[in-house]
């Protein structure tokens, strides 16, 4: 599977580098954020911004339905989690695999 597409499931520094990191790569990156962080640099350091809703980090962030939704919608063919609680995660690796999307 080539890998043109990366939805980056996380804001912030991490975000912007993994962005750009993908654009030198010539790959298209996917920003997510919560509404309250609709300024937040992420978003234009990213090909496509595409909004998780109202609401804490459990409710936006942390949402694997939601995250992998979004995936599918954008074609997304990976999922960057950046650091933090979903990079740690194993039961989400194991719904990316599971839908098909590397779990970068």
């Amino acid at each position: 599977m080539t890998i043109n597409s990366v939805l980056i499931a996380n804001r912030g520094t991490i975000a912007v580098r993994i962005a750009r990191t993908l654009r030198r790569l010539q790959r298209q990156s996917i920003a997510v954020y919560a509404e309250d962080d609709v300024d937040s640099a992420h978003i234009d350091s990213c090909d496509v911004a595409v909004c998780l809703g109202p609401g804490p980090a459990s409710g936006t962030y942390l949402n694997q339905e939601r995250l992998l939704q979004i995936a599918n919608e954008t074609g997304a063919k990976a999922i960057h989690p950046g650091y933090g609680f979903l990079s740690e995660n194993a039961d989400f690796e194991r719904r990316c695999a599971k839908a098909s999307i590397a779990f970068l």
